[in-house]
C-alpha cells in the first residue's frame, strides 16, 4: 500500500509551465557611460525609495548603438542594479556580442519580434475593447483591480495602497490615491480618467509618472492622462469641456 501511495504522488504532476502576459517596466539604456546612468537612477531612486525594492525590470538596448554595446559592461550594470534592490528578468535589442555576455552573468534574453509581427500586435492593440470591469466599492490598501481586455471603471476612490489595472482606458469616478496603470499590454491609445488626482504611481503603456513628477496646479482636480511622444501629457478635464462649447 505504501509503494502504491508513492508511484501516486510521484506521477501527479508536479509543475505546470505557462506563457503569461505580465506588467514589467523597462530600463532603456541610451548611454554607454554607465557612472552616469547611476548617477540618474540614483536621483529617481531617491524621490520615491520604496517603490523599487526588489523590482523587476527588462533592459531594453535598442536604442544604444551596437559599436557602443562592444564595450558596455553589462556584469556591473547588473550587479549595480541589484545592490539597489533592481531584478533585472532579461535583455532584449542588444547584438550579438552583448547578448552572449549577457547570458554569461545569467540574464536571460528576450528576441525581438519580427517587424511585421510587432505592427500587427501593435494593430490588435489599438483595436476598440468591449469587454469592461465597473467597480462600484473603494479599493483599498492591499487591492489590486485587472480589467482584462477592457476598461476599469471605478464609481469610488483608489485608495493609498490599491492598485487598478487595465489592458484599456481607466475610468476612475471618485479620487486617485493609489496606483492606475492603464494599456498594460501595450496599447498606447489608453488613457486614465479620474475625478481627483493625488496618486502614487499613474502609467499608460509602461510609460510611467511618480507623485512627485506630478505638477501641484493638477493635484485635486478632474484630468484625463494620455501618451503623446512617449511621454505622459495631464490635461484638465474641465478645459476640454470649455473648447467643446465654443
Amino acid at each position: 500500500m505504501t509503494a502504491l501511495k508513492n508511484l501516486s504522488r510521484q506521477s501527479a504532476p508536479a509543475f505546470e509551465l505557462k506563457a503569461r502576459m505580465m506588467t514589467l517596466s523597462i530600463l532603456r539604456v541610451l548611454s554607454a557611460d554607465i557612472a552616469n546612468l547611476f548617477r540618474q537612477l540614483d536621483a529617481k531612486i531617491a524621490t520615491a525609495p520604496d517603490l523599487f525594492q526588489n523590482f523587476p525590470i527588462l533592459l531594453d538596448f535598442e536604442d544604444l548603438p551596437e559599436d557602443a554595446q562592444r564595450g558596455f559592461d553589462i556584469a556591473q550594470l547588473n550587479w549595480q542594479l541589484r545592490d539597489r534592490s533592481f531584478v533585472p528578468v532579461g535583455l532584449r535589442g542588444a547584438g550579438d556580442v552583448l547578448t552572449g555576455i549577457a547570458a554569461g552573468v545569467g540574464i536571460g534574453v528576450i528576441a525581438a519580434a519580427p517587424e511585421r509581427v510587432r505592427k500587427q500586435a501593435k494593430s490588435e492593440a489599438t483595436q476598440p475593447i468591449a469587454t469592461n470591469m465597473l467597480i462600484r466599492q473603494p479599493v483599498r490598501s492591499g487591492q489590486q483591480i485587472y480589467a482584462e481586455g477592457g476598461d476599469a471603471i471605478i464609481l469610488s476612490t483608489v485608495s493609498p495602497g490599491a492598485e487598478v489595472l487595465a489592458d484599456g482606458n481607466i475610468h476612475i469616478y471618485g479620487s486617485l490615491r493609489g496606483r492606475a496603470l492603464a494599456g498594460v499590454r501595450g496599447n498606447t491609445e489608453a488613457r486614465i480618467f479620474c475625478h481627483d488626482l493625488d496618486p502614487e504611481l499613474i502609467a499608460i503603456a509602461g510609460h510611467y509618472c511618480l507623485s512627485d513628477s506630478i505638477d501641484e496646479s493638477r493635484r485635486g482636480t478632474s484630468v484625463q492622462i494620455f501618451l503623446r511622444d512617449e511621454s505622459l501629457i495631464i490635461e484638465g478635464l474641465q478645459a476640454q469641456r470649455l473648447e467643446t462649447t465654443k
